[in-house]
Parts: structure tokens; C-alpha cells; sequence
């Protein structure tokens, strides 16, 4: 008699998920998005980060102010003048407009680059929250498919265990099969309550990155196309990586911040030009003793600075922006090196991944036979009890590591495209478009 598994399989999974409940890999990812903290916490720095941008405008902008006094004034005379009390209103409306300050311009591009500096923040974030996503959704799903293995594994082992007793009892096998079988029973047993609780724990990881208590995820799709992203040659995934990928974006950011930074020291030996304008207005209450005559002021004029010496602190400035610029620039290097590792790494998993997955599914065809062939032997006598089990053993292994091939395989192209930089809701949604609706 042949074993087929697959109707069992799917019967345990629909148990296990709550098919009825399921929902899809893109619809925990839009929960997660509303939910996730580290994510909600990218978002707030995002606007931050646009924020301190827009503030970088006004150091070219005017400045304007208005000051204002109020005083009292009581005189009180030794001599043959009068004593008098008088009061003086003054008011002075003010602006400077900068015409030459070259550390406020660096200062103006270094506050643009926030800009972009908050984009590849956020891009970083998404990323992030995808892969996140997707790796505890598959977590699950492979506990899944495990824990319905190991299930139908038992069942098929306690079969096995029936037969050798039943065979043991009229005389045509010994004592040590029925053992045997009792012993795998044992240990299917024990690897059921393991998986059982890994499922909990995988299920437990997922409600607590989406937000969704209970999330029942949906299985991937029977003969599913799993080769949706690993396209190319690894050298034009590298240099998409190159041009795209969020972290060497914000290193070479910060290398551009640097050399700014550069500049606003050297600006420091620089002069200052301002443009400023005012107009005052004072105002006496009963005159004061000289005169009785309120009075209007209006000025405009240039104010120029120059600096002369400042202890060597302008020196030593610019000394240490130079080596911080240097710093920023190996950081660079460093962050190319790494995505590019990273990325080679992340194709090649892919196409091992991929070389994988067929090499079980052979495997899983060739266990199927083999255990076959093995449970007609022991049925003409050729085979013993243990020569089943191993076979079950095997078959179910295999599934278990083909189960786990085909969603890690899924996940490594999302990784591919993450450390590419170029992973984005599209690829999420080629990945969902596989799974079971």
C-alpha cells in the first residue's frame, strides 16, 4: 500500500491556520505599518528631519526685532529747581538681512542634505519593516507545515505500530519490530510537542510585529513559480546596490555634511558683511529737564566684521573637520564594502535557494518511492520493521526541509532586494500574489 500524505497535510493545515481567518503577507504588512513601533518612530524622525531642513533657510533669510523700554524718572533738587517726575517711552523696530556669511551658506547646504538624510531614513525603515514582516509570517508558516508533518508522521508510525503488533501477536514478526516502532512512536511524540510549541512561540512573534491578535497567515501556493526576483547577473545587482542602497546613501551624506562642515571652520577666518536698518521712536511724558521735544531715529548701513585673532581656535578647527571629513569618507568605503558583500551574499543564497528547492523536490519523489518499496518488502517478508521506518522518517524530513526551502527562498529575494536597495511594496505584493487566497 502506498502512503499519500497531501490530503492528510492540507487537512491538518486548514486545522492548524483557520483558513477562514487567514490573511494575506501584504495585509499584516499594511497592519504592521499603523502598528510597529520602531517604524512609527522613523516616521516622527522623517518629519523631524524635514523639519530641521526648512530651518536651515533662515540663516539667509532677514531677521527682524522689536525692543521696547518704559521708564520712570523722579528728580528730586537741592537746589532752586523745581522737582519734577518724568517718564521715557522708547521703541525700536530693527532687521539685518546677511549679505556675505559664508559659514551661514554651509550651514544652509548642510540643512538641505536633512532632506535627503530623512528620505534614506524612511526608505531604510520600510525596508526594514518588509523583510521584519515577512520573516515572522513565514516563520509561521513553516511551523505550520512542520507541525502538520510531524502530525501525519505519527499517525503513519502509529499504523506502523498496529501492524507489528498485529504481526507480533500470530507469529510472523519478533518482538524487537514492535519495539522499534513503539520507540519512533515515542519520538515523533516528543518532536509533536516541540513543534506544537514553536508554533506558539512563531505565532506569538507574529501578533507582536503586525498588531493582529491571533494573525493566521495564508500557505503558499501548490507548484508556485518561486523564481520572481533573482534575475541578472550578480555584477548588476551589486551595482544597483551601489547607486540605491539606503545605508551607503546616508554615508555619503554624511561625507557631504563633513565637507561642509569644513567649509563653515575655514569661514571662520573670513569676513562678515550685514545689511541693517532701524527706526526708533522715543516718547517723554511731562518733557524731561532739558527738553520736551519726542524725537523719531531712522538708520540703515552696512555692518562689516573682520576677524583677527582668535587664540588658534579657528586652526584647530578646521583641523579637526578635516579628519572628521577623512572619517566620514573610510565610513563610506566601509558602507560600499559591506552592501556589497552583502548583496553577492544575497544572490548567491537565492540561487542556492533555488537549486535547492528542486534538489528536495526530487528528493521528496525519490523518499516517496523508496519508502514505497520499502512497506511492500516488509509486507513479502524482504524488509524489516525498521527499514519502514526509516523510510517514513525520511520522507517526512524531506517535506519538512521543502516546506522550509520554499519560504526561505522567498524571503532571501525579498533580502536580495533589500540589500540592493531597491525593495519595495511591488515586491512584496510578487511574493503575496504566491500564496493560497
Amino acid at each position: 500500500m502506498t502512503l499519500r500524505l497531501l490530503p492528510l497535510t492540507l487537512s491538518l493545515a486548514a486545522v492548524l491556520t483557520g483558513a477562514a481567518q487567514a490573511q494575506s503577507l501584504a495585509q499584516l504588512y499594511e497592519a504592521a505599518k499603523g502598528y510597529d513601533a520602531s517604524f512609527k518612530a522613523a516616521q516622527s524622525q522623517y518629519q523631524a528631519n524635514l523639519a530641521k531642513a526648512e530651518q536651515a533657510k533662515a540663516l539667509l533669510r532677514p531677521t527682524v526685532g522689536l525692543a521696547a523700554t518704559v521708564s520712570e524718572s523722579d528728580f528730586d533738587s537741592q537746589t532752586t529747581v523745581p522737582d519734577a517726575r518724568y517718564g521715557t517711552r522708547n521703541g525700536t523696530l530693527s532687521a539685518s538681512q546677511p549679505l556675505f556669511r559664508p559659514a551661514n551658506s554651509a550651514a544652509y547646504q548642510q540643512g538641505l542634505k536633512q532632506a535627503d538624510l530623512a528620505q534614506a531614513q524612511l526608505k531604510t525603515a520600510e525596508q526594514d519593516l518588509i523583510v521584519r514582516v515577512s520573516q515572522a509570517y513565514f516563520d509561521v508558516l513553516t511551523a505550520q507545515e512542520s507541525l502538520a508533518f510531524v502530525k501525519a508522521q505519527k499517525i503513519a508510525v502509529s499504523e506502523q505500530l498496529a501492524a507489528a503488533k498485529r504481526n507480533f501477536e500470530v507469529g510472523t514478526s519478533t518482538i524487537t519490530d514492535t519495539r522499534e516502532a513503539q520507540a519512533r512512536f515515542d519520538l515523533v511524540t516528543a518532536q509533536e510537542i516541540a513543534a506544537e510549541n514553536d508554533l506558539r512561540v512563531k505565532k506569538l512573534a507574529l501578533d507582536q510585529s503586525v498588531g493582529t491578535p491571533n494573525a493566521q497567515p495564508f500557505a503558499i501556493k501548490s507548484g508556485a513559480n518561486l523564481a520572481t526576483t533573482a534575475h541578472g547577473d550578480v555584477q548588476i545587482w551589486v551595482q544597483q546596490a551601489t547607486e540605491q542602497n539606503p545605508g551607503i546613501a546616508l554615508a555619503r551624506i554624511a561625507l557631504e555634511v563633513a565637507q561642509l562642515e569644513t567649509e563653515k571652520a575655514k569661514a571662520g577666518h573670513m569676513p562678515t558683511l550685514d545689511l541693517t536698518a532701524s527706526f526708533g521712536a522715543t516718547r517723554y511724558r511731562n518733557g524731561n529737564l532739558t527738553s520736551r521735544v519726542d524725537n523719531n531715529i531712522g538708520t540703515i548701513g552696512l555692518n562689516f566684521n573682520l576677524p583677527l585673532y582668535a587664540g588658534h581656535a579657528t586652526q584647530n578647527r578646521i583641523q579637526e573637520t578635516v579628519a572628521l571629513e577623512e572619517k566620514a569618507r573610510n565610513d563610506l568605503d566601509v558602507a560600499q564594502r559591506n552592501v556589497t558583500q552583502a548583496t553577492r551574499t544575497a544572490f548567491l543564497g537565492v540561487q542556492s535557494g533555488l537549486g535547492q528547492v528542486k534538489a528536495l523536490e526530487a528528493a521528496e519523489a525519490s523518499s516517496q518511492s523508496a519508502l514505497d518499496a520499502n512497506k511492500l518488502g516488509y509486507q513479502v517478508g524482504v524488509r524489516i520493521n525498521i527499514d519502514v521506518l526509516n523510510s517514513q522518517s525520511q520522507l517526512f524530513q524531506t517535506k519538512r526541509d521543502l516546506a522550509k526551502a520554499r519560504y526561505d527562498l522567498l524571503l532571501g529575494q525579498l533580502k536580495l532586494s533589500q540589500a540592493a536597495g531597491v525593495l519595495k511594496l511591488e515586491d512584496l505584493q510578487k511574493v503575496n500574489d504566491l500564496l493560497q487566497k
